[in-house]
């Protein structure tokens, strides 16, 4: 908590890359983080090796100055970050030793204080209410009073291209009384997120030869330019950037941390993580959703699932003889992976690859290949999907390449009854016949719905059977009523997705009867789990 500035980052205090999800990025609609997720982020915040890390607004919002409380007492250690405290400037007519605000952020212990100021003389004068002598007044005497007390001061300077656009004069006037009061930093923040890249970096490279200060920016993605923004202005001479974890932030969202780090790290070639940071991006990207209770974006830049995934059979071919042909960087340096889709595009370079990756090796066996290319194309005509079903593709490539998975069970048949009763509850009945270990077994078993009650069947059959049954759980069940095929007799598919616990993958069935494709899709479960049992 004592530290005021990074440490272990190659490029140490000269580049700031400074993130600020537990205060910004808890204003996007959906995210409530208590005391306990706000610790768990820093620490992860902390292992990436940002530089700052802003912990909220104490004084303002009680659950942030009980963050502060408990990392003041010890209940966050961090190794590469400084701690930042956020809150505003003095009121007007008072002055900054008595303002409960200030006194708050004192309180905090953060070595680092950001204060925000408006800059623009519309808010200056119509949210403020006094003049640009008092708010700079305002600024300087914060700034002075909380330097004096040994801590280390930024200044977010609010609407500040807005305001440098209309008045350029009064928003040089803020940053000046900051910079002279003892600022290290000031940020010029596109507040309403309205900027564009060339346009911003523009005044980010005119306000810093007018004036020779340090300079740090803070994008809002209301245009989808905030990444690109805040890039450019780095491009432009600013040595401090803001971010939150995925973009996270009210409206449209903030400066993608990850997006951002992975386009200065790879494209700029600028240390901003300590060694070995960068390959951490995308593990930390999907722990901190985990942690917001939001899905991962899926084709996020960089760290999303389909970043470097790869869907064309044209793609598919130049990668078998360089990955980097289609793709921009290596993705394991920033702790992805590549995949190659399979769907009615593939062609042979993009199945034989996607083999390989599943560990099915059709090269050099030209027959099977075909086979299977066949099998896929005539597959998801019908409306199978492979692409997002990837234990159901091994599976069907191990069918083609002649070395099939052995099932641990054989069905008879299975049956589904509901029973609607009189105080109007619905449950499903099922039966089910397989043999399994050299024996005919028969289980019956109820649930809230006939796939819920035909799982708990084949659970009940095959559990003597299989010991590790137990550990495969259900984690996502999906349904989609396949186009061209409308009314209530319409063809289904379904999407399993299982879990043991330490990996998860996805099987696929379709079939005009909900049931049955489920039990397809159930079945190719069970079936891909048993291949890894040894």
């Amino acid at each position: 908590m004592t530290r005021k500035e990074p440490a272990d980052t190659p490029l140490g205090d000269a580049f700031h890359l400074y993130d600020t999800t537990l205060r910004d990025g808890a204003q996007r609609e959906g995210i409530s983080y208590s005391v306990q997720d706000k610790l768990a982020v820093a620490r992860l915040l902390d292992e990436l090796g940002v530089g700052f890390i802003e912990g909220g607004w104490p004084g303002a919002l009680p659950k942030d100055t009980e963050f502060f409380a408990r990392a003041a007492k010890g209940e966050l250690n961090l190794k590469h970050a400084a701690l930042v405290a956020f809150g505003a400037t003095r009121k007007a007519g008072t002055t900054a030793d008595v303002d409960p605000q200030v006194r708050a952020l004192l309180d905090s212990e953060a070595p680092v204080i950001t204060l925000v100021a408006k800059s623009d003389l519309r808010h200056i004068e119509r949210a403020l209410r006094v003049d640009v002598d008092e708010a700079c007044a305002m600024v300087r005497d914060t700034v002075e009073f909380l330097t004096k007390e040994g801590r280390r001061v930024f200044l977010d300077a609010e609407h500040f291209f807005d305001g440098y656009a209309f008045s350029p004069g009064t928003s040089l006037k803020v940053l000046d009384a900051a910079a002279h009061a003892g600022a290290d930093v000031l940020v010029l923040c596109d507040t309403n997120g309205g900027q564009l890249p060339l346009g911003l970096a523009e005044t980010v490279g005119s306000v810093k030869e007018k004036t020779g200060f340090r300079l740090g920016i803070h994008c809002q993605d209301d245009t989808s330019c905030a990444v690109a923004n805040s890039v450019a202005a780095v491009q432009a001479g600013a040595t401090h950037v803001q971010c939150t974890a995925n973009g996270y932030g009210e409206r449209a969202g903030n400066a993608d941390l990850f997006a951002v780090t992975g386009n200065l790290v790879t494209k700029l070639g600028m240390d901003v993580l300590p060694t070995g940071g960068a390959a951490e991006l995308t593990r930390v990207s999907h722990a901190l959703a985990e942690i917001a209770n939001l899905a991962p974006y899926t084709h996020q830049a960089y760290v999303g699932a389909s970043a470097f995934a790869h869907k064309a059979g044209l793609h598919a071919s130049a990668i078998k003889v360089d990955p980097l042909l289609y793709n921009h960087i290596d993705p394991s340096s920033v702790g992805n992976d590549m995949r190659v889709l399979v769907t009615e595009m593939a062609g042979r370079a993009s199945l034989e690859l996607k083999g390989r990756e599943l560990g099915v090796d059709l090269a050099g066996r030209p027959e099977a290949l075909t086979s299977a290319i066949t099998k896929v194309k005539r597959l998801e005509a019908e409306g199978w999907s492979f692409e997002a079903a990837d234990a159901s593709l091994e599976l069907l490539l191990r069918q083609e390449a002649d070395v099939p998975a052995e099932a641990p069970f054989e069905l008879e048949s299975y049956r589904v009854v509901l029973d609607h009763r009189p105080d109007g509850e619905v449950m499903a009945e099922a039966t089910v016949k397989v043999h399994v270990g050299g024996q005919r077994v028969i289980a019956t078993a109820e649930g809230i719905g006939p796939v819920h009650a035909l799982d708990a069947a084949l659970r009940k059959a095959l559990s003597p059977h299989l010991s590790w049954l137990d550990s495969v759980e259900l984690a996502d069940y999906k349904v989609r009523i396949l186009q061209g095929h409308p009314g209530t007799d319409a063809v289904t598919r379904v999407l399993v997705e299982s879990t043991d616990g330490e990996r998860e993958w996805t099987t696929v069935g379709v079939h005009g009867n909900i049931v049955e494709a489920s039990w397809l899709a159930l079945c190719d479960a069970l079936v891909h789990k048993s291949t890894t049992v040894a």
